[in-house]
């Protein structure tokens, strides 16, 4: 049931706003780009007037955004404050979970881990975890690198009654890694355990050392494998990557190749997912609990180039490199609840393109 469900969505939502490919656009903004301070609450703004943005289209998508639970939504440009509203009795300070989004920030943790030289993506996955962190023989858990546990090919059976159990009987064999994408929690927060291993530290303990305190995400904490953070935090978080690792002039991850390898397709069975971030603008993509490729960008009506961090139930981070845009939006679900990709992605994008010029 929960298959078919699924493919009702989805085939619902390309139906509904499948098109032509937008066109590469192009960066014509030349200001530099501002940090926040790491402490405090000072953010400066800009007025979208300024940038000659058309104020009406864009009140019409912070208004459409309100009516689908959105609680928080906040939209930089150039690391500038835009636009900024909150509802539902949030504040900036209101701190709530982001759900799947967070895999992104472990995406590039996971880039900080090896460009330390604690890990190795290409490593099997059973050097930090141990022999037996499947019940797979061992000759197909031998397949299974870290690489495979971040890009969502590790073979293990997603079919299985609870998507999140990590004990290695509900991870069980259904292809050889590399094979077969699959959108499966389990394999993602086994990485948690790869990084607290590797490091030494708590999974908390090592993103802050390595990245909340660096780019001022103060508010940010994992409770049970989620994390929890403000509007602001997660468009800190966007502008970092929207600055390939660097926050004002200090690279959080210098290693360009995995940076490259984490924002790019990291295989040819989803080209819309890289190492734990979707990616919009390619010719194809997959979704979660489905084995069908939509041929399709994932959001038509947003810029090819654009990045996104999902998470269920519409938490979204999108980041505009083109545009020099970050755009964050939590809540709750806008409509069906869904695991990362939905309609609202496009809805939303819809109406934000025409406010924004370029």
């Amino acid at each position: 049931m929960k298959k078919i469900v699924a493919i009702f969505i989805f085939l619902y939502f390309i139906q509904g706003c499948k098109k032509s490919p937008v066109a590469p656009i192009p960066n014509h903004n030349h200001d530099s780009y501002y940090f926040p301070a790491l402490t405090g609450d000072i953010w400066e703004q800009k007025t979208p007037e300024s940038l000659g943005w058309d104020v009406n289209k864009l009140n019409e998508a912070f208004d459409f955004a309100a009516t689908k639970n959105s609680y928080g939504l906040i939209m930089l440009h150039n690391g500038k404050i835009v636009r900024e509203q909150y509802w539902n009795n949030w504040t900036k300070d209101t701190r709530y979970f982001i759900a799947s989004a967070g895999k992104s920030v472990i995406g590039f943790l996971m880039g900080i881990a090896q460009q330390d030289g604690i890990v190795n993506i290409n490593d099997k996955t059973s050097k930090y975890l141990g022999a037996g962190w499947t019940s797979l023989p061992a000759e197909k858990e031998d397949l299974i690198t870290l690489k495979n546990n971040l890009s969502m090919t590790t073979g293990l059976d997603d079919d299985v009654v609870d998507l999140n159990c990590e004990d290695p009987a509900c991870l069980i064999y259904k292809a050889d890694a590399g094979t077969r994408w699959a959108y499966h929690n389990a394999p993602y927060r086994l990485l948690h355990d790869v990084l607290s291993n590797a490091s030494g530290l708590t999974l908390q303990q090592y993103s802050k050392q390595k990245l909340f305190d660096k780019i001022g995400m103060s508010n940010s904490i994992w409770i049970n494998s989620i994390l929890w953070c403000t509007t602001r935090d997660a468009a800190r978080f966007g502008s970092l990557i929207l600055n390939k690792g660097v926050w004002n002039g200090t690279p959080l991850l210098s290693d360009l190749n995995y940076f490259n390898a984490m924002t790019n397709s990291s295989q040819d069975l989803n080209k819309a997912y890289g190492y734990l971030f979707w990616l919009n603008g390619k010719s194809s993509f997959m979704a979660p609990t489905l084995q069908t490729v939509f041929n399709a960008p994932l959001v038509p009506s947003a810029p090819n180039d654009m990045l996104l961090a999902l998470g269920k139930d519409d938490k979204k981070i999108y980041i505009v490199p083109s545009l020099n845009v970050v755009v964050v939006r939590l809540g709750d679900a806008s409509g069906a609840s869904l695991l990362g990709p939905s309609s609202f992605d496009n809805e939303l994008w819809q109406k934000l393109k025409p406010a924004i010029k370029y």
